[in-house]
């Protein structure tokens, strides 16, 4: 829905009648024409492109087109980028603000369009409104294309009219009207949402606990199942409320029917009539379930389950208090044109991460309530995801079958159409088409709130009335195929899920999706069912072994699925115990124990298609380069991938940090010679996947991937990471690599300069333990930019290697600092022998030792050699050699090129902001070529070092010059690299803190500033030739050819 209902309501109020009243007769008295129609029909794209636009756009919505003066429409644009033109395109101020694609009448399919037109828009960079039309209909896009609005041009009613007028005449367009409504729809929706949520949750949270408190357990029941059994009868007793809301606002039910319960209790209970509010509440339940027909209103018996007699939920007892004053809040919404069913999938998601934790609360023994922890907030899978997949597989299938029955939409509209025989063949296409249509399967094995059902069941209610306008134009008649919603419930779509409130979730969002008024809801029993979709034992699973061929009989008579789509949980198996073990047990070829669950869901919704049929899931992205996700990688590379994308460091949770990947497969025996992947990230994504993504596809061989690391890059660089292959993995070195130390306290272990003399002048035996520190941020290529830190380092000994832990009481002035800190240091996690003691760290000599450090998360990549002893904090990560035969000096240059920079770039974790995590399970697989000469890169190290160094103290020094003449400056990111700038540009930063050289003293100064500046830059040119000299060895030691090397240093800049 590309408008929230109530506020499109509220800006047609604003429409002057008058106008739309002049719009809608010239309108009415062209397109309505039943002749023109039919000579539009008759015509060719090109012959009426402009006069549709002149007809529609001029003549009604009154624009003005080129060459008139003052046009703000234009026909043949050319792209700003490339030699394409749109058809036409509305102009501001000459910027191009919407862009106009236009096929004729065959082109039924407007979506086939879409790719196109909104390729026009992406090479214009004000443009954000997209209309596309075969002249029969038109759609209009803000944006992206996830929604849309669609008029029917030769069947428009004069309300349509108005909404079409307030869209896109010109004087609307030009105070961007349509922008304004869909900046106030999306605020509204999610305003909405999150206060239906927070009520909705509030009602729940006190429901539980009132059905809690007033069922206790049975002397018969266990009280642990008997709680987790109230909570489910908690949450379907939200369920069936839910449905009657929704209900009663969109015309199945009588208006305000619960309110009207609440009503009638009230004034039974003002004539003192003792009735329960839920016993008045139950018997309507009834009456949804077997029909009642009174004389003020009719309930239809909708049944379908949901209200079918339940014994346990039929007995609770429930304060009246509470369900009177909850749905007298909820039913206040107007799930008409407020609450779309969108807005409802959103709630239920968010319900089913309540049903896990309170589950988990119960059976751990705790006090059960409801979380509060996502009360205001709301995230979910957004509809551009679940839409991509089913185009993807539904789609895609679709696509492939029309093909094979040799189905070409231009013969429905040809002449051709009306001779007996064609009109014969055409109508047995359909029918062939629709008939497999009717019987395709599709899964979601992990349900959820059914979110993916959903997107699925749109597709085909789409595909089928498609058909019936199809079918109507070669019949001449406007046949729509009856039921197709119940058609498709009962034969097209699966749902599993371990959790049986997902399951009551996912059959309720798809009844509110196609429940209509007098028709009687689905039983989805047969189709959404609640199981463990990984285990078939009862002996492992209990009553949740889920046995597929015995569950879906007819499916697996047909050999499987046709389609496997999902968002599969995401559970590391390390912390799930027992069953981590019986998974074990079951014969997964990806089981991994540090692995997740959503590898084994991988395996499992492949082996459930039929031979032919597409699988295509959205999860994490870690397997495709950790070492628990090799199983998983082998697994995939037998099966015949044709699609994989990398999110990267783009978020499609709002409020969840997950980093994924989505991919389409094909259980085939046989597998293509190529597939199409794509590796997006921040800066050059522009948030319309639909689009962006189709258009950015790569086709890469085969043979690519296999159980080694899956990295996705461009083709310039594929062959470049190729050869970077050659050498050994760090992995397979004489080295560690080991973080940092984790204190659990640093403003008790951190220090500065000043404290460190004070603590070994009064006792001089502390610099024992005081170690100069680096923090993550301090290390900068080459050099650490240090701040002047120190830790106390009371280690904890390690036993293995008879090193004793440090006894602070031979250290009193230490201890008497660490005192201070006591409280917090006794209540650390991870502390060592004593609260005075580090946690243990078997490698703490390593730390004396020579090393490469570098930090744990960075955005520029930077690596250090160091001789001095430095001591790394948590967010850094360091290298150490084993032997004498690794030269780390070495392994230095290279790790500081831009080569490895590249391969860093591909092959580490993308964060938020370009930064990627440099974590040793994914940096340990980088090889280095031992077999070359090693001295003349350890030589160029050594080089490098003292330039840096030697620019480092002419910085220092000035800085110390201006903090020794102005007190209180604050040395800046800009002031700490005053040589990258003027005398100029220095008087403006400092002016910036009110700081100002004496006129007597600025010759002076600036002198100064001038020759140090020269000092500077000249050492800043040695450093450039130095890492171009270095970036030569390293690419010479990859084989690297002169296209490949220019490819690397110009990517260097962007990375």
């Amino acid at each position: 829905m590309l408008f929230q209902k109530n506020i499109v309501k509220k800006y047609i109020g604003l429409l002057d009648e008058k106008l739309i009243t002049k719009a809608w007769e010239k309108y009415s008295s062209y397109f309505l024409n039943e002749n023109i129609q039919a000579n539009i029909h008759k015509i060719k794209e090109e012959q009426f492109q402009e006069g549709f636009l002149r007809e529609l756009f001029v003549e009604v919505l009154d624009y003005t087109i080129n060459p008139s003066p003052n046009y703000n429409l234009t026909t043949e644009l050319k792209n700003e980028v490339g030699s394409k033109k749109a058809d036409g395109a509305i102009l501001i101020e000459d910027k191009v603000i919407g862009v106009i694609e236009l096929k004729d009448h065959k082109t039924p399919d407007l979506a086939s369009i879409e790719n196109q037109a909104f390729g026009y828009k992406s090479k214009h960079k004000d443009t954000r409104l997209v209309i596309i039309s075969n002249f029969e209909k038109l759609r209009f896009y803000i944006d992206n294309a996830v929604e849309y609005r669609e008029w029917d041009i030769f069947h428009m009613t004069l309300d349509e009219f108005r909404e079409l007028y307030l869209c896109l005449a010109w004087t609307q367009v030009e105070r961007g009207v349509a922008l304004r409504m869909k900046e106030e729809s999306v605020s509204s929706e999610d305003q909405i949402t999150n206060a239906l949520y927070k009520d909705y949750s509030l009602f729940k949270r006190v429901l539980f606990a009132d059905i809690l408190e007033q069922n206790p357990t049975p002397d018969s029941k266990d009280e642990k199942e008997w709680q987790l059994l109230l909570f489910k009868k908690t949450q379907k007793l939200l369920d069936r409320l839910l449905f009657i809301f929704f209900a009663e606002d969109c015309g199945l039910l009588p208006p305000n029917m619960i309110v009207q319960i609440v009503d009638e209790w009230e004034q039974l209970k003002d004539l003192d009539m003792d009735v329960s509010l839920y016993e008045r509440i139950k018997k309507h339940f009834g009456y949804l379930d077997t029909g009642y027909q009174g004389k003020k209103y009719e309930i239809f018996a909708y049944n379908g389950g949901l209200f079918k007699t339940d014994d346990v939920l039929d007995n609770l007892k429930i304060s009246d208090s509470i369900l009177a004053e909850h749905t007298r809040r909820l039913s206040d919404y107007d799930f008409e044109s407020d609450v779309d069913v969108n807005i409802l999938g959103h709630i239920f998601e968010n319900s089913l991460s309540e049903i896990e934790e309170v589950t988990q609360q119960i059976n751990n023994g705790q006090v059960p309530q409801t979380s509060k922890r996502k009360q205001d907030g709301v995230f979910y899978t957004p509809q551009y995801i679940t839409k991509y997949i089913v185009e993807n597989t539904v789609g895609r299938l679709c696509t492939e079958k029309k093909r094979e029955l040799h189905i070409v939409e231009d013969e429905y509209l040809s002449e051709q159409r009306r001779q007996i025989q064609t009109k014969k063949r055409l109508l047995d296409q359909l029918h062939q088409y629709r008939n497999w249509l009717l019987e395709i399967t599709i899964l979601d094995p992990a349900c959820g709130s059914g979110a993916f059902l959903n997107a699925a069941l749109q597709f085909l209610m789409v595909e089928h009335k498609h058909l019936d306008e199809m079918e109507a134009k070669v019949t001449g008649s406007a046949i729509v195929f009856q039921d197709v919603e119940n058609s498709i419930l009962e034969h097209n779509l699966y749902g599993v899920d371990i959790n049986e409130e997902s399951v009551e979730i996912a059959q309720l969002a798809l009844w509110l999706r196609t429940a209509k008024p007098h028709r009687k809801l689905n039983s989805l029993n047969e189709n959404i069912k609640c199981g463990n979709s990984l285990i078939s034992d009862p002996a492992i699973a209990g009553e949740k072994a889920f046995n597929w061929q015995e569950q879906f009989p007819q499916v697996f008579q047909k050999g499987g699925f046709d389609v496997v789509i999902g968002n599969p949980p995401y559970v590391q198996l390390q912390i799930m115990g027992a069953m981590s073990d019986a998974y074990a047990q079951c014969g997964f070829e990806t089981y991994n124990k540090s692995a997740d669950l959503y590898c084994l869901f991988t395996e499992r919704g492949y082996s459930l298609l039929k031979p032919g049929g597409l699988q295509s899931f959205i999860m994490p992205n870690k397997w495709m380069l950790v070492s628990y996700g090799k199983e998983l990688r082998k697994f995939m590379s037998k099966t015949d991938l044709q699609q994989i994308i990398n999110f990267g460091d783009v978020q499609f949770f709002d409020e969840a940090t997950i980093y994924v990947c989505i991919f389409v497969t094909r259980k085939s025996s046989e597998r293509n010679k190529e597939f199409l992947a794509l590796s997006l990230n921040q800066k050059t994504y522009h948030g319309d996947f639909l689009h962006e993504v189709p258009e950015q596809l790569v086709c890469y061989p085969s043979e690519t991937f296999s159980e080694k690391e899956w990295i996705i890059q461009p083709k310039a660089h594929f062959n470049i990471l190729q050869k970077m292959q050659k050498g050994v993995a760090l992995k397979d070195m004489p080295i560690y690599i080991n973080y940092g130390i984790k204190t659990g306290y640093n403003d008790a272990f951190f220090i500065d300069g000043a404290t460190k003399d004070k603590l070994i002048s009064e006792e001089p035996r502390s610099a024992e333990l005081i170690k100069p520190l680096l923090r993550g941020r301090d290390i900068q290529a080459w050099m650490p930019e240090w701040n002047n830190l120190y830790l106390i380092n009371p280690h904890n000994g390690v036993k293995g290697r008879g090193i004793a832990p440090i006894c602070i009481d031979d250290y009193p002035v230490i201890k008497q600092h660490l005192n201070m800190f006591f409280d917090k240091l006794s209540k650390r996690i991870d502390k060592g022998i004593t609260p005075y003691n580090l946690r243990n760290c078997d490698y703490i000599e390593e730390f004396s030792k020579p090393k490469i450090m570098y930090p744990n998360m960075t955005s520029q990549f930077p690596f250090i050699y160091d001789e001095k002893g430095f001591i790394g904090n948590d967010k850094t990560f360091m290298i150490t050699a084993n032997d004498d035969t690794v030269n780390l000096k070495y392994i230095t240059a290279i790790l500081n090129s831009r080569l490895c920079k590249l391969w860093i770039w591909y092959n580490c974790p993308e964060l938020q902001g370009g930064t990627r995590e440099i974590r040793k399970v994914y940096f340990e697989n980088f090889c280095i070529p031992l077999d070359a000469d090693q001295q003349t890169l350890a030589d160029l190290t050594d080089l490098q070092m003292q330039h840096v160094s030697q620019l480092q103290e002419k910085r220092t020094r000035f800085l110390h010059k201006l903090s020794n003449n102005f007190e209180g400056l604050k040395i800046t990111t800009a002031l700490q690299q005053f040589d990258l700038m003027d005398y100029k540009g220095l008087m403006t930063e400092l002016k910036k803190q009110k700081i100002h050289f004496p006129i007597k003293d600025q010759d002076e100064w600036e002198d100064a500033f001038n020759e140090r500046v020269a000092e500077c830059q000249k050492l800043l040119a040695q450093i450039n030739a130095t890492d171009n000299e270095i970036d030569n060895c390293v690419f010479d030691l990859y084989n690297l050819t002169e296209e490949e090397r220019t490819n690397v240093s110009n990517s260097y800049t962007s990375l």
